[in-house]
C-alpha cells in the first residue's frame, strides 16, 4: 500500500518562506500570486495490507515525526 502525505502550515501562522517565493514570484512579473504558502509532500510504501491498520499506521506516523501538529496540519491517502 502507498502513502501519499501532505503537511501545510495551519492558518495563521507565519510562512516566510512562502513569502520569500511570493516575493520572488511578483519579481518576476506574477503580480497575481497572494497569499503563497509552502508545504511538505511525502510518499512511502506500507508493508501493511488492511487498510484501517494501515490508516492509523499513517496517522502515528504523522503525529510523532512527520508533522509538527502544533504548527502544521497534515491529510494523507492511502492506495493500493
Amino acid at each position: 500500500m502507498k502513502a501519499k502525505i501532505h503537511v501545510t502550515l495551519k492558518p495563521g501562522i507565519l510562512d516566510p518562506q512562502g513569502k520569500a517565493i511570493q516575493h520572488a514570484l511578483e519579481t518576476l512579473g506574477f503580480k497575481s500570486a497572494d497569499n503563497v504558502r509552502v508545504g511538505k509532500y511525502m510518499e512511502l510504501d506500507l508493508a501493511e495490507k488492511d487498510k484501517a491498520k494501515a490508516e492509523a499506521e499513517v496517522k502515528a506516523m504523522c503525529e510523532k515525526l512527520l508533522a509538527n501538529t502544533i504548527i502544521e496540519e497534515y491529510r494523507f491517502e492511502l492506495t493500493s
